[in-house]
């Protein structure tokens, strides 16, 4: 009796950071949490925006999911010594599949070009911000599932920020699932990490990539 192994493989690469498109059908504030840190500090994370568009595969596989997302992500700091505050503003996904085709997930992320802003509320959302072509290094991600049911959560990147406010936002980012035999749910998150190892996380709702 021969055993088959397959792969449950997630990749994810973002094109361009981009102005928010006037199409898109989840404007406004998704989700926050706020937490008070070590030092009485007040951190508050957001997200807004979120849209994750689920595309039909070009493999044309039945175990394939793909998707494009698009989103912007905000943090604040309040309290004695916010105007010092550094830290690190993380996007990323849960990912949940009831039953994966072999033993491993890798994933993959590379994104050319990320939008940097003080204030990503207004127009033209920090567009005056944009950091090009300065590159961040791809990831990789080696995990040991089994055969599901499972969840794994990937920090899909991450940016050093610095002062009481910023934001990061996102256009097109590529994303499949690869390997997983029944749904794929994609949960996003993101989160503040202070130099000082506080942190706080929000979480949207679940994307529904059948």
């Amino acid at each position: 009796m021969r055993s088959v192994s397959r792969m449950l493989f997630a990749t994810i690469g973002a094109f361009a950071a981009l102005p928010v498109s006037a199409g898109m059908c989840h404007a406004g504030l998704d989700n926050e949490q706020r937490r008070v840190d070590g030092l009485d500090r007040g951190l508050m994370v957001q997200q807004w925006d979120t849209f994750l568009d689920g595309v039909f595969p070009l493999d044309r596989n039945r175990l394939t999911r793909e998707w494009f997302h698009s989103g912007r992500a905000k943090y604040s700091v309040a309290g004695p010594g916010a105007d010092e505050f550094e830290g690190t503003l993380e996007l990323g996904y849960q990912i949940s599949f009831p039953l994966a085709l072999g033993v491993g997930l890798n994933f993959g992320y590379t994104t050319p070009n990320l939008l940097l802003s003080p204030d990503l509320t207004q127009a033209p959302y920090g567009m005056d911000s944009v950091v090009t072509p300065s590159f961040f290094p791809g990831v990789s991600i080696s995990a040991d599932l089994g055969n599901g049911p499972g969840i794994q959560e990937v920090a899909t990147f991450s940016v050093d920020v610095k002062g009481p406010a910023g934001g990061v936002a996102v256009s097109n980012a590529h994303g499949t699932v690869t390997g997983a035999a029944g749904g794929v749910l994609l949960r996003p998150f993101a989160r503040l990490i202070a130099s000082t190892g506080d942190s706080v996380t929000t979480y949207g709702e679940p994307w529904n990539m059948n």
